[in-house]
């Protein structure tokens, strides 16, 4: 088999059989194929697609193209979820110990951020102690011994996913649906979860920028996991502005507790209560979305999530006096409040604007080599649906850097205020299984 062939066989529209796709994803780990074919496959797939048992083959042959975790020693339902990434995505900070406090077992490997995009992984590392690498036994003795564990994804995970990652970043192949899927899907699988809930988020500060893109984007993922017999769910967000009141990643934590203690972001927590409600009803825990909603409302109410999230801070190294007081965490020596130019009700805030701006500020990474500063990012004071009057404070910003350029007028400037009073939409625009 020759890979010349096989590219010209995608350029052309021709479906790929399950040996040829596996020849690519070995010739993808082992280094057999030169780079230059790689990225032409890539285009070819870009230009012509992939259908769906092409997608579901690829996604299969990539989740084995390392080690595969095996979760079967772990008693009870295993969950995970993925989003899709956005600005102020702090969900599983809070979700995770709220399913496990349910009775489900959540064994999750996260990403750190890259661009105006936040990272779970850096979120909790700006809690002090708190160790992402773990060894797989150490993972599952966690997930088995207080139901929950949010580790940094093992090198020999999914190799072909990492060479192909890279390359599509390099060679303008980012934006093809088969991909995206596979990749994302790929690493799911191979963390080893029963169930995977997918939030798939668009707008202005998402991959996807609308939501017919996510739709599409989350059917061909829900379609792999079941063509490979997982039972997996979407459920699509706006991100048109960012998620709760806090962007950056101490903030953020500190956000996530105040869900945990019952006083969240109304948007924040509308995803929390109906996420947590499907992932309860895929662990086979409860009968009904609405009884998994309320058990979500009651691990809230009663502390049970909170304790949860303590415990695996614990567990991890970390130091749960800053769950327990998040006073202690760093603020950043220079804080700009920022206030209303003119009167009028918020009617759009653009996440991609405040992302990059909360970057500037420290709180992301332009590349993987950059050094997240954990104190660093914004803190919003009004969103979506608000009423402003001329002079009240907007938002707050937190940097350690003493330069920022334009990030005051580029933040302020993501703000549309008019006359008119408007109602801010719900988060969940879809729902898929």
């Amino acid at each position: 088999m020759r890979m010349v062939d096989l590219i010209e066989k995608k350029r052309d529209g021709g479906v790929l059989s399950e040996e040829e796709i596996a020849f690519f994803v070995q010739g993808v780990t082992d280094n057999s194929i030169p780079d230059y074919q790689i990225s032409a496959f890539l285009m070819a797939i870009l230009f012509r697609g992939m259908n769906t048992e092409e997608t579901a083959i690829l996604t299969d042959k990539m989740e084995h193209s390392g080690q595969t975790i095996d979760l079967s020693s772990i008693h009870g339902a295993t969950v995970d979820k993925h989003s899709t990434g956005g600005v102020g995505d702090k969900t599983s900070l809070a979700l995770g110990p709220l399913v496990a406090a349910c009775g489900a077992k959540l064994a999750k490997m996260s990403g750190k951020g890259l661009g105006h995009t936040g990272g779970t992984l850096d979120k909790l590392e700006s809690i002090p102690g708190y160790q992402i690498q773990r060894s797989i036994e150490q993972f599952i003795h966690q997930v088995n011994d207080i139901g929950l564990s949010i580790i940094g994804q093992t090198a020999e995970v999914d190799p072909a996913d990492k060479k192909l990652y890279a390359l599509r970043d390099v060679t303008g192949t980012v934006e093809s649906i088969p991909l995206i899927a596979s990749s994302i899907m790929s690493k799911k699988l191979a963390a080893g979860a029963q169930t995977i809930l997918l939030d798939v988020k668009y707008g202005a500060g998402a991959f996807m920028k609308d939501l017919s893109s996510a739709r599409e984007l989350a059917k061909v993922m829900v379609n792999i996991g079941k063509h490979l017999h997982k039972d997996t769910r979407a459920i699509l967000t706006g991100m048109e502005e960012p998620l709760g009141f806090a962007v950056g990643n101490a903030l953020e934590v500190k956000e996530a507790i105040d869900e945990l203690k019952g006083h969240g972001p109304k948007d924040f927590h509308e995803l929390i209560i109906r996420a947590g409600g499907i992932m309860l009803l895929q662990a086979k825990i409860v009968s009904s979305e609405e009884e998994g909603e309320r058990k979500i409302q009651e691990a809230i109410d009663n502390g049970s999530g909170l304790r949860k999230l303590i415990e695996m801070v614990e567990a991890q190294g970390g130091d749960a006096s800053y769950i327990e007081n998040p006073c202690k965490f760093p603020i950043s020596k220079r804080i700009i409040e920022v206030h209303a130019e003119e009167s009028g009700y918020v009617h759009h805030i653009d996440s991609l604007a405040i992302g990059l701006t909360a970057m500037r500020l420290g709180a992301g990474r332009a590349t993987m080599n950059d050094v997240i500063d954990h104190s660093a990012g914004i803190l919003l004071a009004k969103k979506v649906g608000d009423k402003v009057e001329k002079g009240e404070l907007l938002f707050t910003m937190y940097t350690n850097k003493d330069e920022i350029g334009s990030a005051v007028e580029d933040a302020l400037k993501a703000y549309q205020i008019h006359e008119e009073k408007i109602v801010a939409p719900s988060i969940i625009a879809d729902y898929l299984f």
